[in-house]
């Protein structure tokens, strides 16, 4: 069953291919979070993220009447992110996983706990940027982006079964090297 979110997603993509530039603009904002993160797992500076969400942004717009709605609008612009991401990176032969502003602390949670998941998180985003890329960008994309394994297997272009194999791999080499670091 489509999500509200979908259907405002299509009204808003005709709008723009008739022509509405602030249609276009709320399609941004309402991405501009999305890809931003998307880039801060790949790019070291902002500088660098900023370009990349412009550079998004304009291939969304120039390709937009090329959308055919066999996916969700969103899989298709975390794709282009993706694919322009991933393009970017062979060309500066980079990638860091996870954006360092991911925040996975409780406010209810005490000073103690805090600094502990604090600790725990530095651990885990040490033990990510270990990871074999096409693992690290898989588990990222499924955990931090909350994203199916259909809608990895469509941004990346890999088999259904490869994204799950990834994912299961990803796993258990982070949860061994968690071991030996938290132990």
């Amino acid at each position: 069953m489509p999500h509200e979110s979908d259907h405002t997603d299509t009204a808003l993509v005709k709008a723009v291919c008739n022509g509405d530039s602030k249609a276009f603009a709320q399609l941004v904002s309402k991405y501009d979070r999305k890809i931003r993160a998307l880039g801060m797992g790949f790019f070291k500076n902002q500088t660098d993220c900023d370009d990349f969400v412009q550079e998004v942004f304009i291939k969304v717009f120039a390709n937009i009447k090329n959308f055919r709605g066999e996916s969700k609008f969103s899989t298709w612009v975390m794709s282009i992110g993706y694919n322009t991401a991933i393009n970017s990176v062979k060309r500066r032969k980079e990638y860091i996983s996870l954006p360092e502003n991911a925040d996975i602390a409780d406010p209810a949670a005490g000073p103690e706990e805090t600094q502990l998941k604090a600790i725990t998180a530095g651990v885990i985003k040490d033990s990510l940027k270990e990871l074999p890329e096409r693992f690290a960008m898989c588990l990222d994309m499924y955990f931090y982006y909350d994203m199916s394994y259909n809608e990895i297997s469509e941004v990346t272009g890999l088999p259904v079964n490869t994204i799950k194999s990834h994912i299961f791999r990803a796993k258990k080499m982070l949860k061994e090297r968690l071991e030996n670091q938290l132990t």
